[in-house]
């Protein structure tokens, strides 16, 4: 989620391309259904709404339906692009019915107050600077006895960066505010969450994505300069290589939080 409601989009058409050529059709994000599966793991969605923040291009919000039995899911973006891309995967696979995708500038949420049952985000609140203005909306618009699951790419301390995160991120050229686990979690308890935990998943994705760098500089890339152009693809694999080393010092850190909203 961008910080300016005028800004170009971040995730345009090449950019979704692109990442769902390494990540799968519908995910922006990685891991596929199977992390999305690690972080709702032991909860059960049957029959309930559910609101997913950063929906992207709608992969993580349909299976969510899909896989998961939601009654209804609601993706919301900031951005065009990915929330035009998620209705017409919505429309091929016959769920418009049970998903719906909502598009609006960073801001309060645009939903009444305890209207979701469950509210999930994979790897979006990082583009999120106000991280207390953001738990505190996701706690008014769930319901009481609702849950907050998500994944999110973090860093280690709320020190200054280092250089190496630093030239990661401005490979990366998205507008990332990233902030430790501590923060975030901090930021739950001030909103008002319970039952909170956090569950490091560093060791996952560093070797994860030692793997998608391979990929991508060897049997992916003729597929991927194929859909995006070789240029695009030789700047994500200097990306890669840059984040590579933070995931590798521990700078760099992937965390599922969970919390719920006590009753009453």
């Amino acid at each position: 989620m961008v910080e300016t409601a005028d800004a170009e989009p971040e995730y345009d058409d090449t950019a979704i391309r692109f990442l769902e050529a390494l990540w799968g059709d519908g995910y922006l994000s990685p891991g596929g259904p199977e992390e999305v599966d690690r972080v709702i793991e032991g909860l059960s969605l049957g029959g309930k709404t559910v609101l997913d923040i950063g929906c992207g291009s709608g992969g993580v919000t349909l299976h969510l339906v899909e896989r998961h039995g939601a009654a209804h899911a609601t993706g919301f973006d900031v951005e065009q692009p990915v929330i035009e891309a998620a209705r017409r995967r919505a429309t091929g696979r016959g769920l418009s019915d049970r998903a719906d995708f909502i598009q609006a500038p960073p801001g309060p949420l645009p939903f009444a107050d305890r209207s979701f049952d469950v509210v999930f985000s994979k790897d979006a609140l990082l583009h999120v600077p106000d991280k207390d203005g953001l738990f505190a909306e996701i706690f008014r618009v769930l319901k009481p006895g609702g849950v907050f699951a998500a994944s999110n790419w973090m860093i280690g301390h709320d020190g200054e960066p280092s250089a190496e995160m630093k030239a990661y991120v401005a490979a990366e050229g998205l507008s990332f505010t990233m902030a430790s686990p501590a923060r975030y979690a901090g930021a739950m308890r001030r909103a008002g969450f319970a039952d909170i935990t956090v569950r490091d998943r560093n060791p996952w994705y560093r070797e994860v994505a030692r793997g998608e760098l391979a990929r991508l500089k060897g049997q992916l890339y003729a597929r991927a300069a194929a859909a995006v152009g070789a240029a695009y693809v030789d700047k994500n694999i200097k990306t890669w290589e840059a984040m590579q080393k933070v995931l590798d010092s521990g700078e760099h850190r992937p965390t599922h939080l969970r919390g719920w909203k006590p009753v009453g």
